[in-house]
């Protein structure tokens, strides 16, 4: 079927061009659209802490927001001052604030420093909680100190003032900003790769088609359902680099086949027969990967992997019809116009390249090679078997300015963390006196209050505030108690429980994900390869990867090597919870592109020579160049997002660049090969009944051809 669809590819390539052209062209205009449309809720239906804030949101206008914490400081008696002009000035600022502080409750226990210089209240910020949830921060600071008694000095802190200060107050690169930077760093990786224009051109070409054109698919696809706004910078980052991925295979095999003496028509027949069947193997892995999403109970989470599963499909479609149509319509001409010196263009013997030279390594000593391959592997796993998925504590954010004076005051006046993430209990107004008085024994609460204005139409809410931060291990446990001293008119809420929610949602289900990603990919690689044992050592393998790249984020971020130095960042003591979960969803799919990619050559070297020796050494010759090129690509595409200005979106960047590039290098490279030597045979093996159920051609075992050339090398 490729190859037909490559002969019509070659007898209507301007055709195909002119349609990509004006569907690209139409793509901007889409693209303009989409941003109007995003979804930018974070809901978990079905989980009680949520439906509790929603419920209070309902009744009091308030509920969803972490509160903004305002702090007075005096050198004397801060409670004989008269801040309540400038509690209720501040809370004006976002109209239908909720406030609690000493003034309205007069409780000494939680709002009151011992010494009594400091105190702080807390104001709820009305409103969903959303990306473009402005609470009008410098606004609120403002006020506060503009209203405050002389000699006491306010500041303004809270989660919302610390996530502003760990990001300097922006918002990080804009998506195009994001997109030009990692396209310029593309660039300058084909530049090296290819060495001459139009060969550097085309992938950028089909990358800026594939990007728009999916862009076009999600706006059509807001009208049906709702989609993430986390999916733009996706699109505009995995795009870029899964169509580079897949541009360079096809040019690589393309070159290959001119290099050899084969016309324009027969070099792109043999380009879409082999390469293009391996673009669309490696498509489909990818939105396997990003599907698995819909099966977690989050509604954000699964429009992510919906709109998220259209970027390697319009990557794929692109690439098998636009690229061969411009590489027929080059031809030779792909390797003219020279940017660089003449050996980064010549296609030469990959056998006799640096690549094979290490193949022939490998095969001499597959197993010192596999056992460096797994040892690096094995420390990795150590570190990424210790992730803690959970939101860091106020304390480990980075930043400088009002809001981390204000934390790092309340630290010093001795107030507890809790007050960053206080629980909120909704209950009936009858039942506000129990709920008070079984909330103050319970173990890891500091304190309980429930002011008169926070009763409405027979509901009450009651602010209990506990003694560690509300993103501590701690704080787990004491949830959990306070669930079970609670009677059964009243529901936990706040911003700590809903974030646990988060957690047991995502994680409580992420087994079927495991599975679902799992299985899906072993029959697709099984029918791909023609083995049962290749794609269950590339499962395996991937696993592996990303545990991999969970140690690094673990050692980089969790422990803190190098994340000061470099991001400005401490060690979290954590990995923000969605972390994990997004890294596994992309890199499980896009690092079996080089799986697919390597062994897919090397079952075709196999298939000719019926050497599992003389496979490895042509397929590792003929892929490595081309693997490690499409993991730096895809390496500085991700890495552009740790510019952003937040921790969970450097974390996520930092994962995403070292896992792509480990898994290009040292499990592509070492383990492998390595392996495919060790199995021998058993590599190829497809019985008869395992063949029929996957529609394809049996492969039995074979006595091994051992060519003298590899024997003595």
């Amino acid at each position: 079927m490729l190859a037909r669809l490559a002969h019509l590819v070659h007898r209507r390539r301007g055709r195909f061009v002119g349609l990509w052209v004006v569907l690209t062209i139409f793509g901007v205009f889409a693209t303009s659209q989409v941003s109007n449309r995003w979804f930018e809720s974070f809901s978990i239906p079905g989980y009680s802490a949520y439906e509790t804030n929603q419920k209070a949101l309902k009744t009091f206008g308030t509920g969803e927001q972490a509160p903004l914490v305002a702090v007075f400081q005096s050198s004397g008696d801060v409670t004989k001052e008269d801040l309540e002009p400038a509690i209720e000035k501040a809370a004006a600022v976002n109209p239908g604030s909720r406030v609690s502080s000493y003034f309205d409750t007069h409780n000494n226990d939680i709002y009151v420093s011992k010494d009594r210089h400091t105190t702080f209240a807390e104001i709820y910020p009305p409103g969903q909680n959303t990306f473009s949830t402005t609470p009008h921060i410098d606004t609120v600071r403002k006020t506060l100190e503009a209203n405050a008694p002389a000699g006491v000095q306010t500041h303004l802190t809270g989660l919302l003032p610390i996530y502003d200060a760990t990001s300097g107050g922006g918002t990080g690169p804009s998506v195009l900003t994001e997109a030009l930077i990692g396209g310029v760093g593309a660039l300058v990786i084909l530049m090296f790769v290819f060495g001459t224009l139009p060969a550097v051109a085309i992938p950028l070409a089909i990358a800026v088609t594939a990007i728009l054109n999916t862009f076009t698919l999600v706006w059509l696809l807001t009208y049906v359902t709702d989609v993430s706004i986390i999916v733009q910078f996706l699109i505009a980052l995995v795009g870029l680099g899964v169509a580079i991925d897949y541009a360079l295979l096809m040019i690589f095999r393309f070159r290959e086949e001119l290099a050899s003496g084969e016309d324009v028509e027969t070099a792109l027949v043999e380009t879409m027969t082999h390469a293009g069947r391996s673009v669309i193997v490696s498509g489909s892995t990818v939105a396997v990967g990003l599907l698995s999403m819909v099966l977690l109970p989050l509604p954000f989470i699964r429009s992510i992997g919906i709109g998220g599963m259209l970027i390697p499909a319009v990557s794929v479609l692109v690439s098998i019809t636009l690229l061969p149509a411009l590489l027929s319509l080059l031809g030779h001409r792909i390797n003219k116009l020279r940017v660089m010196p003449k050996r980064f263009v010549t296609v030469s013997d990959p056998d006799s390249g640096w690549w094979g030279k290490w193949a022939r390594l490998v095969i001499r000593r597959p197993l010192p090679v596999g056992i460096v391959g797994a040892v690096i592997v094995a420390v990795l796993l150590a570190l990424g078997s210790q992730l803690n998925p959970s939101e860091a504590q106020a304390k480990d954010f980075p930043g400088a300015g009002d809001a981390i004076t204000g934390r790092d005051a309340l630290t010093r006046a001795g107030i507890t963390a809790g007050a960053f993430k206080p629980f909120i209990v909704l209950t009936p107004t009858g039942e506000v006196s129990q709920v008070v008085e079984r909330l103050r024994g319970v173990d890891g609460v500091a304190g309980v209050t429930a002011p008169e204005s926070w009763r409405k139409d027979g509901l009450a809410l009651v602010e209990a505030i506990p003694s560690s931060d509300g993103s501590s291990k701690a704080v787990r446990g004491t949830i959990s108690r306070v669930k079970d001293a609670l009677p059964a008119g009243a529901s936990l809420g706040g911003v700590a429980p809903e974030d646990r929610d988060f957690v047991h949602a995502v994680y409580g289900n992420f087994p079927y994900v495991l599975l679902f990603v799992v299985l899906l990919t072993y029959v697709l690689l099984a029918r791909a390869f023609r083995s049962l044992l290749l794609p269950l050592k590339a499962v395996i393998l991937n696993l592996v990867s990303l545990g991999a790249a969970f140690g690094i984020i673990v050692f980089i971020f969790q422990q803190g090597h190098g994340s000061d130095a470099i991001w400005g960042v401490p060690a979290t003591q954590s990995i923000i919870p969605w972390i994990p979960l997004m890294i596994f969803a992309f890199l499980f799919g896009l690092s079996m592109d080089y799986e697919v990619f390597m062994l897919t050559r090397m079952r075709e070297a196999y298939d000719e020579t019926k050497s599992t020796r003389q496979a490895v050494s042509l397929g590792l010759a003929r892929t490595g160049k081309l693997v490690t090129s499409a993991g730096l690509v895809l390496m500085f595409a991700f890495f552009v997002l740790s510019t952003g200005p937040g921790t969970d979106i450097k974390q996520f960047g930092i994962g995403l660049a070292a896992g792509i590039i480990f898994d290009a290098t040292v499990i592509r490279a070492l383990l492998v090969p390595a392996i495919v030597v060790l199995m021998g045979r058993w590599n190829w093996w497809l019985p008869d009944w395992a063949a029929r159920g996957l529609r394809t051609q049996p492969s039995e075992l074979v006595q091994e051809a051992r060519p003298a050339a590899t024997e003595s090398a």
